[in-house]
């Protein structure tokens, strides 16, 4: 059998972390098993799916790496098989029309109210002729359900889980208005794309056991059913705002990168030994779905963090580049030149060993694009004091005459701190707080080395207020 899993969303927000994670969990499984990935947008609901909706799914998923195979699915384009099939089923004896108004539905769902009773369809249309249909009521279909006896699902992460079918009604699958019903729609598609697996959050196992009763009623195979556990905060309450309960494009701003929020994702209820850190090619290569546990997993920003810095520090160079040169672009106005463009470059094998996200580097990296003056942060501010301030002038004309080599500065100001009976932080912390208008950077030297001659000494002159 040839692996075909699909991820399903609706287009009514954006892409959010847990169908993220589930969108990974069914490519990884295609991609193991030499598989088909397939992408449905369910946007029957078009009273609140969107355009710019479903550009973010799709702009999600591109980021993540989450290529999908044939082209896109879209529900609401479908809505003429849907019918067709429940036509299908509507002469096979295996549904009916059903001719209760909106008042008479009202009134059931009352009197299971007052009785203390599940809310069910009470089978009022089940056996009647539809020659006693009222006149004018336009009529839904509703599926013939098994009333006796149990529905079993035999799942990959919640093991085999059975239903009586008397908590079971017959479900609407088409409405009056000829639209199909949720339920309905999701088994046709998945039956038509030849779908073998389903994989979603466990917030669908009771969906499973109706659609498994349609799957019965048309006589198609039922694909195989893996209901995975939602994600929850580190509280362990339900995953809210707070908690990380974001749209990917949230995370590509908070400065996460694509392979590092896989990995994270990927652990978020699937594990392989005691490995964290696990390459997209391991992943393919070891995942399966059955490896899921039942319990559900908990959303946790430092780790997250962590990971993040282990792959911005494994990230190819340029790349960072580019990704950090966008955001500086987008906080200057401006587009950023060669020269600073070189001095990023230059300066990236340092810069990315210690942020654990694209913010930090970005912030990081800010003084070597910064024009002059530079603006000091608090913390630097207290370092130019005047007597500090008069050190760098003092400093200055040495430094025009030197060798520009990090070698070479370093020695000169290393002589003029001894000379002057003072450690050499006294000299080199002030000589950051000038050059970066920070108290954190490269080592100084390098840092000298890249802003160049021209631009070190201007800046040391502007904050020693010399000419």
């Amino acid at each position: 059998m040839s692996v075909v899993v699909r991820f399903a969303p609706s287009p009514t927000g954006f892409l959010h972390i847990g169908g993220a994670r589930t969108a990974l969990f069914n490519w990884l499984f295609a991609r193991h098993y030499g598989g088909r990935f397939l992408l449905r947008i369910e946007d029957t609901d078009r009273a609140r799916s969107t355009p710019l909706a479903v550009a973010a799914i799709i702009d999600g998923l591109d980021w993540l790496g989450l290529r999908w195979d044939d082209q896109v699915v879209y529900q609401s384009q479908r809505a003429p098989r849907h019918a067709e099939v429940a036509r299908q089923l509507l002469a096979a004896g295996r549904a009916y029309y059903c001719y209760c108004t909106p008042a008479e539905l009202d009134a059931m769902r009352e009197r299971a109210r007052a009785e203390k009773r599940s809310i069910r369809y009470d089978g009022t249309w089940r056996d009647r002729d539809p020659s006693e249909a009222p006149p004018g009521v336009p009529p839904a279909i509703r599926l013939k359900a098994a009333q006796q006896g149990s529905t079993t699902i035999r799942d990959h992460v919640q093991g085999e889980v059975t239903l009586a079918n008397a908590e079971l009604d017959d479900l609407i699958i088409l409405r009056a208005d000829g639209t199909p019903t949720y339920n309905f729609s999701v088994v046709v598609d998945d039956h038509d794309m030849s779908i073998t697996h389903v994989i979603r959050g466990d917030d669908h196992l009771n969906n499973a056991f109706r659609q498994k009763q349609i799957y019965d009623a048309l006589d198609w195979p039922v694909p195989e059913f893996a209901h995975v556990p939602l994600i929850h905060g580190p509280d362990g309450a339900k995953l809210s705002k707070r908690h990380g309960a974001l749209g990917v494009d949230a995370y590509r701003d908070l400065g996460y990168l694509p392979e590092a929020l896989r990995n994270y994702l990927l652990r978020l209820g699937w594990s392989h030994g005691d490995d964290e850190i696990i390459s997209t090619g391991q992943a393919i290569e070891w995942f399966d779905i059955d490896g899921v546990g039942r319990a559900p997993a908990r959303f946790d920003f430092a780790k997250l963090d962590n990971l993040n810095g282990h792959y911005i520090r494994l990230a190819d160079d340029h790349r960072l580049v580019a990704l950090i040169a966008a955001r500086l672009e987008k906080v200057l106005g401006r587009l950023l030149c060669d020269t600073e463009l070189g001095r990023l470059r230059e300066a990236m094998p340092e810069l990315k060993l210690r942020p654990k996200t694209l913010v930090e580097l970005t912030d990081n990296a800010r003084f070597l694009v910064t024009p002059r003056p530079v603006e000091p942060d608090a913390k630097a501010v207290k370092l130019l004091s005047p007597p500090a301030r008069r050190l760098l002038g003092e400093l200055l004309p040495r430094l025009r005459r030197v060798a520009w080599r990090p070698a070479s500065l370093e020695e000169e100001v290393r002589r003029f701190a001894d000379e002057r009976a003072i450690k050499l932080g006294s000299v080199a912390q002030p000589l950051r707080a000038a050059l970066t208008g920070s108290v954190a950077s490269p080592g100084i030297f390098i840092v000298m080395r890249i802003l160049g001659r021209e631009e070190t000494l201007g800046r040391i002159a502007d904050a020693a207020g010399s000419p």
